[in-house]
């Protein structure tokens, strides 16, 4: 059992300033995976002769930012991302917890995957946009940008086209959060200490475990999505698609059929890569973002260390430290004489 407490010290927007920051820089910084990931997942003819020719392959054919191909969309979806899952998580945490303010492990990775599901379906539409700015080929691009591929999918295929995929998206979650929880009920057991004796180090490398076991269980749910996502009639060779299929089901069978089981997996290793250097670089910079908060809320002496502002009672929200140093500062004002009045 595990005791839910956030940092009370930082405001709700300050904290989804920090997450929407961390993230939208760790995603800039591993596009190019992500891009590669989606490639070989949706199967273009970039990913015929493996990973590596397939990135310069498509540098040669679209140019270097080609590589980032659909960031910018997967960095404006971020925010009411987090701001729905952190919204739908504290709502679900709570409903979750017993009479103490306690909550399961077990409990607490559901209801950030069932938080994760509704942001999702919220913000699905994007997660489409994204995939099909990435197979397009910017030198003859079928969309010029992320309003025109959204306004040009719904009057050409409809609004059942912006959810294309969801069902796998949504099953996804269930592989997801068995590969999560199994891996963290085992983290005591590995490291020989509680949980809540981790080192910052530890918390890192027990989340990219995490991540890497949950999204290598998940995969084939995800590679399904972006061929749904990908494949059109209204897009050159059917988005690049490389095989063709009716639904959800037909398309594990088609790509079992065509490519084999290995197939569900293509793209897993851009992937995994990805995963250090995207926790990594969030995880640092949403500590750093934090500490700016902190030091402008007053609470350290400056966001180069966590050394703590002497006086101060950590324990207060920022609004009510505000209040208190109020009065303070008053009490150490000059009066205005009755002559100066």
């Amino acid at each position: 059992m595990a005791t839910w407490r956030r940092d009370g010290r930082v405001t709700a927007m300050q904290r989804l300033g920090c997450a929407g920051l961390a993230g939208a820089l760790s995603l800039s910084l591993t596009a190019p995976l992500e891009l590669l990931t989606v490639l070989a997942q949706v199967g273009t003819w970039h990913c015929r002769r493996g990973l590596r020719d397939a990135g310069r392959s498509l540098c040669r054919a679209e140019g270097v930012r080609a590589l980032w191909k659909g960031n910018l969309t997967a960095c404006l979806r971020l925010f009411p991302y987090s701001a729905l899952q952190l919204a739908a998580s504290r709502r679900l945490v709570i409903l979750f917890m017993d009479e103490l303010g306690r909550i399961s492990h077990w409990r607490a990775i559901m209801a950030g995957s069932l938080a994760g599901m509704v942001a999702t379906v919220v913000t699905y539409p994007t997660d489409v946009i994204k995939t099909r700015l990435i197979v397009q080929n910017l030198l003859e691009p079928s969309y010029k940008g992320i309003l025109h591929a959204l306004f040009k999918i719904y009057h050409q295929e409809g609004l059942l086209a912006l959810y294309r995929g969801v069902s796998p998206a949504l099953l996804g979650a269930v592989p997801f959060s068995a590969g999560s929880f199994f891996v963290y009920i085992s983290l005591d057991k590995v490291w020989r200490e509680p949980i809540i004796h981790f080192t910052p180090l530890q918390n890192f490398i027990n989340g990219c475990v995490a991540a890497g076991v949950a999204q290598t269980l998940s995969f084939p749910f995800e590679t399904v999505k972006r061929k749904m996502q990908a494949q059109s009639p209204w897009l050159p060779h059917y988005g690049g698609v490389d095989v063709h299929f009716t639904g959800m089901a037909d398309c594990f069978r088609q790509t079992m059929k065509y490519k084999g089981v290995l197939g569900l997996w293509s793209g897993l290793t851009p992937s995994l890569l990805k995963i250090v250097p995207y926790f990594g670089v969030m995880f640092t910079t949403f500590e750093f973002c934090k500490r700016v908060c902190l030091y402008r809320n007053g609470y350290i002496e400056s966001p180069l260390n966590y050394k703590l502002t002497p006086g101060v009672d950590q324990s207060l929200q920022p609004q009510e430290l505000r209040e208190l140093k109020l009065p303070r500062r008053e009490n150490f004002e000059p009066r205005k004489s009755a002559l100066e009045n």
